[in-house]
């Protein structure tokens, strides 16, 4: 059974991309566009692993969703990998900090898929 991987960004473009590459590595891939839908598909499906932007309806959506992922004891273990231009477009320096952002990969984008392959290669087996 392949792994699942749920790519949550409002940027459909990446999506794709990033879709294209994973499926060829035999993922299963997920999308949802905003952290609502994002998150009941955690919730439902059970990721291997979670990609997550930061910014999509709101500045901050993604830590939204990434607090709600870790307070839910039944995925709270599921690996985050944060992909976001949130430092650069707002200025503010951000980086993995298991208190702050209790993340397991921050990398700001853009990012070549072939690189956060090998990232995503570190969680899922």
């Amino acid at each position: 059974m392949s792994k699942k991987i749920l790519i949550i960004d409002d940027d459909i473009d990446l999506v794709e991309v990033l879709r294209m590459t994973l499926e060829g590595c035999g993922y299963q891939i997920l999308d949802a566009q905003n952290g609502t839908r994002g998150y009941a598909l955690i919730e439902r499906e059970k990721p291997d692993i979670v990609i997550l932007d930061v910014m999509m309806s709101t500045w901050d959506e993604g830590f939204e969703v990434l607090q709600k992922i870790r307070s839910n004891p039944s995925i709270a273990q599921t690996p985050v990998i944060m992909l976001t231009a949130v430092s650069q477009q707002m200025g503010i320096p951000y980086a993995k900090d298991p208190e702050v952002l209790p993340v397991d990969e921050f990398i700001e984008k853009p990012i070549m898929p072939g690189k956060l392959l090998t990232i995503i290669k570190k969680y899922v087996q």
